[in-house]
């Protein structure tokens, strides 16, 4: 037999008697987990092992909980092998019949099986210095936990046999003479320790990960953390080691571009993101900011592949994730007093830390429930761009956002948005740090969001760390400011063209005639120069003195929605069990019409004005760019989702009992039946059992895609007019949108009570007071 492998069978003999093969009920006499086996020192066992060996005597197959665990200990198969050489020269002296204890020097990396050695020598001696002294080594180095928990390669049944195979090859010359056995025991503890590691390592120095795929065993780190961090000790050598660590890490990513040479790198992160203290005091002051920093210094495709793999986790793991940086945002910003002098964007903390938590939002988008597919398209027609174009640049202004709406990087390296996600893992509220938004400089934020420079940081970049007010105040710096510009750009275009132009979008209407009036002249606005309804709005009624200090406008808005989505003129529909409004598939109106609604809904948000309009949140989606699906009929059109829902629950035969086809009938505006077929010649396809997933699709598709499209693409471009240059899609989620647009449902007397100020005599223990908060509460 070649000598690795007769040593490779004496030192599987020498395991088997010292440390068994994990069976309890193991009937192998030569095995240490056998019931009746009788313990022995380790020169006995090197004896006995060349002893089974030349018999030939059986070998137990390592038991499931011990496997992996003979090649994770090359100390003691240096050990069993310098024992086993010992016996053979017959040089056995009293130095190698006394135990030694175990040194952990040369130890570079950690296994599962390693630390639970470790612990149990510990254990034994109550000392644990040594496993101390081990994390501290390993877990201050990025190096030795690149390298440490990593998953064994798991070999197929062909690799086993061909395995088997060379281990069988054997010389009958050899087998006969005991010079064989003597031969293989020459070889230096030392090859055999080299060799083991060696060959792990090279495996996954070598092995490709997909996107989501890493070296690192996570479910070991879990079991390792969970038996170690009830000592506090033994935390304390956590915690000091990351405060090593993460310096060179992030010395390590800046300068050093260590993620390009060796991928494997990632897993520094994804072990010290396992610790499940970190958000506990002791890691907030030092060693959790430092951490954070080096985090935040991944490149992109680093970064895009942490989320994908925390979006694998479950939905305790990512809340567990995102507690963690909320802790140290939370406490470092009541720690300190930030204010107009001393900004919150200042600090390397929080920014490093909300730049990390960005990681766990889109980890939380991933893992919940994508809809990637059902796109609205684009307009056919782009949106045309003001005249005042060539004035601009002859002034040195570049068109603002002429790429486009602002896309966050990783968003578009995971190749998602945030409102594909029809239900995210946790809810997004999880996301919003309240003590953040009390602190922020929302003025200043905003600038440096426009800016874009590397030197300041902008929350508006993070916005889901933000409350729908602090984006709302944003919203509001962006849209005067645009407006200011507006005028300015007026003003010198006047100086150059020698006449007079407007500053602002003045509208001048007769009270009875509003829309008429309105609609006329916003058309021609529209049609004219679409830059002017970026302006500030200045509303007059004809015959009516008054200056528009918002006021003015704001009952414009309410007049101008009133007689719109009054259901008399059939533009839109009106559902009085859930108080929405939908598009009229059947309306008489032209699609300029409802372009002047989408105009008006874009102006109402342009000026921050509120409207007592409602629609169904998939209006708000089909504005960002999904279609609208099955699900949205729940709130759109509840008795149709309901009945369509029983059709797919119902468990008898559909074609048999239902009696229906692949057409469908709608009523007009005169009630008269309208048919339309969901498939070609759908009044001859039955719906069964086996196709009424696709009767349902296609009828959720017709009713709020396909049916109201010319409405609604019309509605849109109108809305885009307004807010196409607008931050608006980057900010806001769908429902924050209607906030926007229509305000909450849900006021909040309470706070309305605390709030008030009296005058006039009145005070809160007034009657009349009194009276108006109670009929406030009743409601």
């Amino acid at each position: 037999m070649k000598r690795a492998a007769a040593k490779h069978l004496i030192e599987r003999y020498y395991h088997q008697l010292t440390e068994g093969c994990g069976n309890e009920a193991c009937t192998n006499e030569a095995c240490g987990s056998s019931p009746g086996f009788q313990r022995m020192d380790n020169n006995a066992a090197a004896i006995k092992a060349l002893e089974l060996y030349k018999n030939n005597a059986k070998l137990c197959d390592p038991h499931p909980s011990k496997k992996g665990a003979s090649s994770a200990f090359p100390e003691n198969s240096a050990k069993g092998a310098h024992n086993f050489s010992a016996c053979s020269n017959g040089k056995m002296n009293l130095k190698d019949l006394q135990p030694t204890r175990e040194d952990f020097r040369d130890l570079n990396y950690l296994t599962e099986e390693k630390v639970y050695e470790i612990l149990s020598l510990c254990s034994e001696t109550e000392d644990y210095s040594p496993l101390i002294r081990v994390i501290g080594r390993v877990f201050s180095s990025a190096e030795s936990l690149v390298q440490s928990f990593c998953k064994e390669k798991q070999h197929t049944k062909e690799e086993l046999k061909s395995l088997q195979a060379k281990d069988e090859d054997k010389d009958e010359d050899e087998k006969e003479t005991a010079s064989g056995s003597s031969t293989a025991m020459e070889v230096e503890p030392e090859a055999s320790a080299s060799s083991g590691d060696g060959s792990s390592n090279g495996e996954n120095n070598i092995q490709k990960f997909g996107p989501v795929e890493v070296s690192v065993d996570i479910d070991a780190v879990r079991r390792v953390y969970d038996r170690l961090l009830s000592n506090e000790k033994i935390e304390a050598a956590f915690l000091n080691a990351l405060v090593y660590l993460s310096p060179n890490v992030e010395c390590d990513l800046t300068y050093h571009n260590v993620y390009a040479a060796d991928p494997n790198y990632l897993n520094v992160f994804i072990i010290i993101m396992e610790n499940s203290n970190l958000h506990s005091p002791e890691y907030l002051e030092i060693a959790l900011p430092q951490f954070c920093k080096a985090m935040s210094k991944l490149p992109l495709p680093a970064l895009a592949k942490l989320a994908r793999l925390w979006s694998q986790y479950g939905a305790d793991q990512i809340r567990r994730l995102v507690e963690t940086f909320q802790q140290l945002i939370t406490y470092t910003v009541i720690s300190n007093e930030f204010s107009s002098d001393n900004l919150v964007n200042e600090d390397d903390g929080v920014v490093a830390a909300t730049k990390s938590l960005k990681i766990v939002y889109y980890a939380n988008v991933l893992g919940g429930d994508l809809d990637m597919d059902h796109n609205e398209e684009e307009d056919d027609e782009p949106i045309p761009e003001s005249s005042e174009l060539t004035l601009q640049e002859l002034l040195g202004e570049e068109r603002r956002n002429k790429k486009g709406p602002r896309v966050d990087p990783l968003e578009t390296e995971l190749g998602i948005r945030a409102w594909d996600c029809r239900k995210p893992l946790i809810p997004y509220e999880d996301f919003i740090n309240e003590p953040l938004n009390e602190v922020l400089e929302m003025d200043k934020d905003y600038t440096f969001f426009k800016v874009e420079t590397e030197s300041k940081f902008s929350f508006m970049t993070c916005p889901f760390i933000l409350n729908a007010v602090t984006k709302n105040l944003g919203l509001y710096y962006d849209n005067r400011i645009r407006m200011y510009s507006e005028r300015r750009i007026t003003a010198l275009y006047s100086l150059v063209q020698g006449q007079q132009l407007n500053p602002y979008l003045r509208l001048k209407v007769r009270r009875d005639h509003v829309i008429d009036d309105a609609l006329v002249r916003l058309e021609m606005i529209a049609m004219e120069n679409p830059a002017d309804l970026k302006k500030q709005l200045y509303v007059e009624f004809e015959g009516e003195q008054g200056v528009d200090e918002g006021g003015v406008s704001k009952e414009f808005f309410q007049l101008v929605v009133e007689e719109i989505f009054n259901p008399d003129i059939g533009m839109f529909t009106y559902d009085e069990s859930t108080k929405l409004f939908w598009f009229n598939p059947s309306s008489f109106e032209n699609e300029g019409q409802f372009t002047l609604i989408g105009i008006v809904l874009g102006l109402a948000i342009y000026n921050n004005c509120i409207l007592d309009v409602h629609f169904p949140m998939v209006v708000y989606r089909k504005l960002m760019g999904k279609k609208g699906m099955f699900r949205d009929l729940a709130d759109s059109h509840p008795v149709l989702f309901q009945s369509l829902k029983d059709l797919l629950e119902y468990e008898g035969n559909v074609e048999e009992d239902m009696m229906i086809t692949f057409q469908i009938s709608q009523t007009d505006l005169f009630g008269n039946p309208l048919m339309y077929d969901l498939k070609e010649g759908g009044d001859k396809i039955p719906v069964t059992n086996e196709n009424r997933k696709d009767f349902v699709a296609l009828y959720a598709e017709y009713m709020l895609n396909k049916s109201v499209e010319k409405q609604f693409k019309a509605f849109r471009r109108g809305f885009h007019m307004v807010t196409n240059e607008s931050p608006l899609k980057y900010l806001f989620r769908p429902e924050e949108i209607e906030l926007l647009i229509c305000g909450s449902r849900n006021l909040d007397f309470l706070a309305l009570e605390e709030s008030t100020e009296y005058d006039g005599g009145y005070n809160k223990d007034s009657h009349i007071i009194k009276c108006f908060r109670t009929k406030c509460c009743a409601r």
